[in-house]
């Protein structure tokens, strides 16, 4: 057990109020990581507190669902962050509130929460962390946990295709399925199982991509195109991987609006250049090869569009240089 997951334990034993929080805007690997981790300590300490919370995602219900609190009443609180590596991105928590906070996460390091902070790029996701935590901690994953843990390990890695990946990814996933019975085809479902209106949806984006010479490709996806395929502004994030074995694309970007928020969601992803020191600048961030923005104005998306194709065109001089010298 290395240092982090002891030091980890430890304070889950002290506390007896927990609250586990993740990124706004949620993927599988957010919801996935903090609904695990919160039964898993139920399961260990029946008695103590433990919450998840952040604003709920329909789509993902199937992965139990969230808790409501007043921060203002708990005392002496741990809060865990997962999968968020920066505070203004926290949902459903504020971290001044709570005694002491740990962040479990495996984006780039970006902001300082606690005393104990776990972070580790070279893994897949955040559920492969929490898998990890767990085994080595001794903590019991039923099979609800279980297949949670699995289904954010196989959305972040988009199954097991990401460099990501390691043999450790795998002997993590064996254990989990060996010790918890996982049924991997009753499981797969409910990641890949999509109503015909959303594989229309998909369709109409590969219509649409606008690709140019240096192999950046991009789609704004308006009101009326969500409003006729019957799709929330959220299906864009949940597609944007299934581009990625396009010959001519090395880089992409998927942008929606969301109405709630008022704000512009941007989905990039690539195959080569680096993209997340680009979405930085946009409120963004992320992965070198996964990343996200935020733009609230409209004439920034262009501008986020310029500078991506600036980065697949320095991209492919680089690859054809190093090619020349080979």
């Amino acid at each position: 057990m290395n240092s982090k997951i002891r030091a980890i334990a430890r304070r889950i034993k002290e506390y007896d109020n927990i609250v586990i929080a993740r990124h706004v805007g949620p993927d599988p690997d957010a919801v996935a990581s903090q609904i695990a981790l919160r039964d898993a300590i139920r399961l260990r300490y029946p008695s103590k507190n433990v919450y998840a919370v952040g604003t709920p995602v329909s789509k993902f219900n199937y992965y139990g669902k969230l808790d409501k609190i007043d921060e203002n009443k708990l005392s002496d609180a741990l809060l865990f962050v997962l999968d968020c590596p920066n505070i203004i991105r926290i949902d459903g928590a504020d971290i001044t509130k709570y005694k002491e906070v740990i962040k479990i996460d495996h984006h780039p390091y970006e902001d300082k929460m606690g005393e104990i902070e776990w972070v580790n790029v070279d893994s897949t996701s955040t559920c492969e962390m929490i898998t990890e935590f767990l085994i080595s901690a001794r903590y019991r994953a039923n099979k609800v946990i279980a297949e949670n843990l699995f289904l954010g390990v196989v959305a972040d890695s988009d199954r097991f295709l990401f460099s990501t990946t390691t043999p450790k990814t795998l002997e993590l996933m064996a254990i989990l399925i060996k010790n918890s019975r996982i049924n991997i085809a009753e499981v797969y479902p409910k990641l890949y199982l999509r109503p015909l209106n959303e594989v229309k949806f998909q369709s109409y984006i590969t219509e649409h991509l606008k690709v140019t010479k240096n192999g950046f490709a991009s789609l704004k996806i308006d009101k009326k195109i969500i409003e006729k395929y019957g799709v929330d502004s959220g299906t864009a994030s949940n597609l944007v991987n299934n581009f990625n074995n396009i010959k001519e694309i090395i880089c992409w970007a998927l942008v929606s609006y969301d109405e709630k928020q008022k704000i512009y969601k941007v989905n990039i992803r690539s195959r080569g250049p680096v993209i997340n020191e680009v979405a930085s600048k946009y409120n963004g961030g992320g992965h070198a090869m996964a990343s996200g923005a935020r733009i609230s104005k409209q004439s920034d998306i262009q501008k986020l569009f310029n500078e991506l194709d600036e980065e697949c065109k320095k991209y492919k001089s680089n690859l054809k240089k190093e090619n020349e010298n080979s």
